[in-house]
């Protein structure tokens, strides 16, 4: 992979675009990227990794300021990286996430982040991908190096250089685990130890079962007594201690158990089968007595009846006559009855003849025939009905028409009052419009005064948001103070502590000299002087006052990043507060919300008024209608007054002449009315009453005769033999079921006579008793019995069950010892003396070849005094190990911890081991060239001589058409490389990058 070009705009200290050109590079192999502290050397790299990666490693898990604080709102933040690889050449163009001004309502709003990838074609740039998600699964096909690859190999990034050299096993564990991928063999490793609790639950399940079944059925032949003590069983033998026996001979003890539960069995089933045919016979004897017994009872019940039913003999031969004598008078029922009704018929046609002549006498009229009288009073009424029907209407006249009197002066009185109100709408017309007008230019303004409000009220938050952000600056601003001074302070103890602890190195190593003992430094057996041990630094301090240092620096990052958001924030909040005060802020609101309500009202109030108007139009048009119907009202009220007016005249006229001398014509025509029914009903009475006289003296000769044909004497005895329909039925039901019921009994007493059953009654308590005894004697042998069967099959269950799941117990557990000792081994436990998990040992193959690709520079940068070494040692209290690092001495002949080295033999050590994981990881990554590297790294630490060998080692790296970028501020450097970039921070800030 190589870079050929690099822009930058509104990122990190850099605001107006810069490229840097590394093609201009290529031809001198090394440049150095120069620049004052803070100049913004190391941005350079945060770009390069921004535009491949999206994420810049100095600030994993902070704040990503990414942005330029020197950017104004309006300006863009980008960054164009263009490299090539054997797949092509191409070109990111990525933009961090950030606020710029909104296109509308004012105040910020938020740009989301954005990322192209383009490929360079004989056609030009064309694009391959334009969404994050397509973009990095392209970049990640086409670099074949994830980014903390690229860290290691391309970009060595400032403070990760010696982090590789000075780790203990578990952080440089976690790194080579991100390099090389090897989480997969963990996930074996949980894999196996998952098996293995599989393995071990399952075969712990099998074995419990096993047990619990046959505890089971040694507690089920202990309750049934199986063990061979009972004397009835064909085998005995003697008890056999079982607690602490094999499965094996339990086994073997409950099979043995198991024939005597069968021979049991087959005993008890014997027994009951005896036991039923006992029973069987018992229940056929008692059902044997038992219908004798009914037998009897019925015999002895049938001789009572039969003798009941011959008491009754007489009763029925006196119901029999008089069900005769019913039937005969029922015979002439028919003819007396005539004849009382006819008696009965004449007497009440006498009485209203009586009461009628009485009626006619009170008239004092003289009339031969009464009907001829009646008909001619008839036809004399006849004319005065029409009269009396006017005489009845005329209060309904009267009423009438002074309804069409009142009628037509309502109309009239409408009509005046209805021409006056259409006369006033005009006037009322204009002056509602009027209004109208008015309120829709005051509602016209709704909008602008919506808008002018939400302004308003944003600003007056915006104060409120000032002065609350201020507050809180003014107090994050005094956090960081506090944590940079508690940070400077951690620092220069952790400086102090190094610093002590180097100085009592000699101390140290004095302290464990023993006479006689080569001393490890110069090899000599004899410690004449041996240094003094008097101010003693531990590991564990300096690892303590680190920790303090780390734990400082987070929370000084932390308070910068609270600071640098709160002053964005304040910045934020006083571009939206636009200059004003509180008071100013709550006044704007208070009169853009009165205008904007009144405007709100105003549209209110024109909807009202346009509906008032428009009725004021539908009432004009009523009102011109109902003139038209009132004037047609009026004219027929008026014919209807007239046409009444004549109507009362003639009727008055027709109801004096019918009315005579009579107050009323309803009294004349009542009184006629009356005379007429009386002719009418005495004609009737008397014909009435000589029809009713005949029928009598023939009912008379009909009963006479009737009675000369009966055997009765006369009327009363023939209504004393007489009898109701429901007495005739029940006499002869009576006598009828009397009959049937005397030949039944003697039926049922004959068959039950020939069976000659014994006169004394039957006792059935000795065949219920036997009955009893011999159902219970049966029970208890089918209990028995099925008890004894269900022994035997839940032991044959439980046995077979038991040595089935035994048999696979055996293989299972086999299996799990060998899977138990693979996931041991691999996990880094049991024989595994190493304690090396399976991971750490393929990262120890990996960890031997980079430390061989680094020795083969380490030699020549320390002329043949250093060499790295890889450790398997196990580490002190259970720490991870396998991955250890020391240095071997060749002076000393000794190996040594790598934190024991100077500042600048670190840093050719890091420098060496860094270079050679470059070299494993580039080779795992499937061989890619890599042409272009950069080293972010203090070159500070080294005397002349160390740097010199520095620098060759940098020249080295150039051959093959390499590139390599050093960032650093020392002067040797910028004397030693000619080809330089230079960063320089301008006057006003931002800094700006140049060539040379």
């Amino acid at each position: 992979m190589r870079l050929h070009r690099l822009e930058v705009e509104g990122f990190g200290p850099f605001r107006a675009r810069q490229s840097v050109d590394f093609d201009a590079f290529a031809d001198d192999g090394i440049f150095l990227i120069a620049g004052r502290t803070g100049a913004g050397k190391s941005s350079i790299l945060d770009a390069v990794c921004f535009g491949l990666y999206g994420g810049v490693p100095r600030y994993d898990g902070g704040e990503k300021r990414l942005r330029s604080d020197h950017s104004e709102p309006d300006d863009p933040s980008e960054v164009v990286v263009e490299f090539s690889t054997p797949a092509g050449r191409f070109r990111v163009t990525r933009s961090p996430e950030y606020l710029r001004p909104a296109k509308r309502g004012g105040g910020l709003t938020k740009q989301a982040s954005a990322v192209a990838l383009d490929e360079w074609t004989d056609a030009g740039w064309i694009g391959r991908a334009a969404r994050a998600v397509d973009v990095a699964n392209e970049l990640e096909e086409i670099l074949q190096l994830s980014r903390e690859q690229f860290l290691q190999v391309i970009l060595l990034a400032q403070n990760r250089f010696s982090e590789f050299l000075l780790a203990n096993s578990k952080d440089r564990q976690a790194l080579l685990r991100r390099l090389f991928g090897t989480q997969r063999f963990e996930d074996v490793q949980a894999r196996f130890d998952e098996r293995r609790r599989a393995a071990e639950q399952a075969l712990g399940a099998r074995v419990a079962s096993v047990t619990a079944r046959v505890e089971e059925a040694e507690r089920l032949v202990d309750e049934a007594e199986l063990w061979g003590e009972s004397s009835e069983e064909p085998v005995a033998t003697d008890a056999v201690p079982r607690g602490d026996a094999s499965i094996e001979d339990r086994l073997a003890d409950l099979r043995r158990a198991q024939a005597r539960a069968e021979y049991r069995s087959e005993r008890r089933a014997s027994e009951r089968e005896d036991a039923e045919r006992r029973s069987a016979a018992a229940d056929t004897a008692l059902s044997a007595a038992r219908e004798e017994q009914r037998d009897q009872a019925e015999r002895d019940r049938a001789r009572a009846a039969l003798a009941r039913l011959d008491a009754e003999e007489p009763a029925i031969v006196q119901a029999r006559a008089e069900l005769a004598d019913a039937r005969a008078a029922e015979s002439i029922r028919g003819v007396l009855t005539a004849a009382e009704r006819a008696e009965v018929a004449l007497a009440g046609a006498g009485a209203i003849a009586q009461r009628a002549q009485a009626a006619w006498d009170a008239f004092d009229i003289e009339a031969e025939d009464l009907e001829d009288w009646a008909a001619e009073r008839t036809r004399a009424t006849g004319a005065w009905e029409r009269a009396l029907e006017l005489e009845q209407q005329a209060e309904t006249l009267a009423d009438d028409l002074q309804a069409a009197e009142t009628a037509v002066a309502v109309i009239g009185a409408r009509l005046e009052e209805r021409e006056d109100e259409r006369a006033a709408l005009p006037a009322q017309t204009t002056a509602l419009t009027a209004q109208r007008d008015d309120a829709r230019r005051r509602a016209d303004r709704a909008a602008d005064l919506r808008m002018a409000l939400d302004q308003a009220q944003a600003r007056a938050a915006a104060v409120l948001e000032v002065a609350r952000l201020e507050a809180e600056q003014i107090a994050a601003e005094q956090d960081l103070a506090s944590a940079s001074a508690e940070h400077a302070t951690a620092q220069t103890t952790l400086a102090q502590l190094r610093k002590r602890r180097l100085d009592g190195f000699a101390g140290e190593l004095a302290s464990v000299l023993a006479d006689g003992d080569p001393c490890p430094v110069c090899g000599s057996h004899e410690h004449p002087a041996l240094a003094a041990h008097a101010d003693p630094v531990t590991a564990d301090d300096v690892a303590a006052a680190e920790q303090t240092r780390d734990d400082a620096a987070a929370r000084e990052r932390a308070a910068s990043q609270k600071a640098s958001e709160l002053r964005a924030e304040l910045a934020v909040a006083t571009a939206r507060a636009d200059g004003r005060s509180r008071s100013q802020a709550e006044a704007e609101v208070a009169t853009v919300t009165a205008e904007h309500a009144d405007s709100v009202a105003a549209a209110e109030e024109s909807r009202a008024l346009d509906a008032r108007l428009r009725e004021l139009a539908e009432r004009a048009e009523g009102l011109e209608q109902d003139r038209a119907a009132d004037l047609a009202a009026l004219a027929t009220a008026r014919e209807q007054q007239a046409v009444l007016t004549q109507r009362r005249a003639d009727a008055q006229a027709l109801i004096a002449e019918a009315r005579g001398d009579a107050p009323t014509v309803a009294e004349r025509l009542a009184e006629a009315t009356a005379q007429v029914a009386a002719a009418r009903a005495l004609a009737g009475a008397l014909a009435e009453r000589r029809r009713r006289e005949a029928a009598v003296e023939e009912t008379r000769a009909e009963q006479e005769a009737a009675l000369a044909s009966s055997p009765f004497a006369d009327a009363a005895a023939v209504h004393q033999a007489l009898r109701s329909a429901a007495a005739l039925e029940a006499l002869d039901a009576r006598i009828t079921a009397h009959a049937v019921q005397r030949e039944k009994e003697r039926a049922i007493l004959f068959e039950l006579e020939l069976r000659t059953l014994p006169e004394e009654p039957i006792d059935l308590s000795p065949a219920e008793a036997a009955s009893t005894t011999a159902r219970a004697a049966w029970s208890r042998a089918v209990d028995d019995a099925a008890r004894a069967a269900g022994i035997v099959e839940r032991l044959d269950g439980l046995i077979a069950s038991a040595a089935a799941e035994h048999a696979r117990t055996a293989a299972q557990t086999a299996e799990f010892d060998v899977l138990r000792g693979l996931a041991d081994t691999i996990a880094g436990r049991g024989s595994n003396t190493r304690k090396m998990t399976l991971e750490t040992f393929v990262l120890a193959a990996e960890l031997e070849e980079i430390v061989e690709a680094a020795n083969r520079r380490l030699g020549d940068m320390s002329t043949g005094r250093y060499q790295l070494r890889h450790s398997d040692a196990l580490a002190a209290r259970g720490a991870a190990s396998g991955l250890g690092i020391v240095v071997f001495d060749a002076f000393t002949g000794q190996t040594r911890p790598a934190q024991s080295l100077s500042g600048g033999e670190t840093f050719l050590s890091s420098l060496a081991l860094a270079l050679g994981l470059a070299e494993v990881v580039t080779a795992r990554a499937g061989g890619i060239r890599l042409d272009t590297l950069f080293i972010d790294e203090g070159f500070g630490s080294l005397d002349g001589d160390t740097l010199d060998i520095a620098m060759r080692t940098l020249d080295e790296l150039r051959q093959g058409g390499r590139t390599v970028g050093v960032i650093s501020h020392v002067e040797a450097m910028q004397e030693q490389i000619p080809a330089q970039l230079t960063v320089r921070a301008t006057p006003e800030g931002p800094s700006v990058v140049e060539s040379r």
